[in-house]
């Protein structure tokens, strides 16, 4: 790789101090961003549909969440109750709120996010596959879809194991709320770095393998969207920039060593997430 070269140095071995490399993924994504004509205008069109989105969100929380909530948990009469009642709706709605985040948007920009992998890796050099086959877009719908219904399962499913914390006085919702950050932060990042890999028609094994043995740097990439959700007007960016990110984790841990080549003669485009 050139000096000028987006893709980052990762070490081949997984240290600590990953995460902050893995957090900085993002301002390398800004920047390419920026720097590209055509990743500026498809990120800006993202992010006018993700700001629709955002809005969408929260004006339904905050319109149906305390019902819901009531249905679940009659409002107490005592005011200790009444505190634990209303914390209890804020750290659900919030985690909620970033739930839903990175399911609604994606779902609705879904033809947008391998136009954007696909520039950014076009912006890195080299490997950019074969050309464009029936066959290879067939498959790359067909490993799309199982990876989206994977990553959503592994989702659902760990925030629903950690559920039985609210039944813990008094700390249980702040641990629900804890782990579950750090479970979706983990999720985040298996869901950007299968972009790329999925155009790659990597299995989801290796998206998994990815997270477990390099957790620090995922975690950081992770972290990095989560907080990027709560920045007022540079969330509407989140998605692109995180998908930008993704893939540059994606050619980092190719040029590393860590990733294996793509499964052979089913790299290259045309496959969708």
């Amino acid at each position: 790789m050139s000096p000028s070269s987006p893709v980052p140095t990762l070490s081949p071995q997984a240290r600590l101090s990953d995460f902050f490399q893995g957090l900085g993924l993002l301002g390398r994504a800004f920047s390419l961003i920026l720097r590209s004509r055509r990743l500026f205008a498809l990120s800006a069109l993202c992010a006018a549909v993700t700001a629709v989105a955002l809005v969408g969100l929260a004006w339904l929380l905050w319109n149906h969440a305390p019902r819901l909530m009531g249905s679940l948990w009659t409002l107490p009469d005592s005011w200790y109750g009444r505190g634990a009642w209303y914390t209890l709706l804020v750290l659900t709605s919030l985690v909620l709120w970033v739930v839903g985040a990175n399911i609604v948007p994606p779902l609705l920009l879904a033809p947008l996010q391998d136009p954007i992998s696909e520039v950014t890796e076009s912006l890195c050099g080299g490997d950019e596959g074969p050309p464009f086959s029936l066959a290879g877009f067939m498959r790359g719908i067909i490993t799309g879809v199982a990876h989206t219904l994977a990553r959503l399962f592994f989702l659902v499913a760990g925030l629903t194991l950690l559920m039985p914390l609210h039944l813990i006085p008094g700390v249980g919702s702040v641990l629900w709320t804890v782990l579950g950050g750090l479970w979706t932060m983990t999720w985040m990042a298996g869901e950007f770095l299968a972009a790329p890999m999925t155009r790659h028609l990597y299995p989801f094994a290796e998206v998994r393998r990815m997270l477990r043995e390099r957790r620090a740097l995922c975690l950081g990439l992770g972290a990095g969207v989560y907080v990027l959700l709560w920045l007022p007007v540079l969330n509407t960016f989140f998605l692109p920039v995180a998908i930008v990110a993704g893939t540059l984790l994606y050619r980092g841990m190719r040029q590393a060593g860590v990733l294996p080549p793509p499964p052979s003669g089913q790299a290259g485009g045309g496959a969708l997430k």
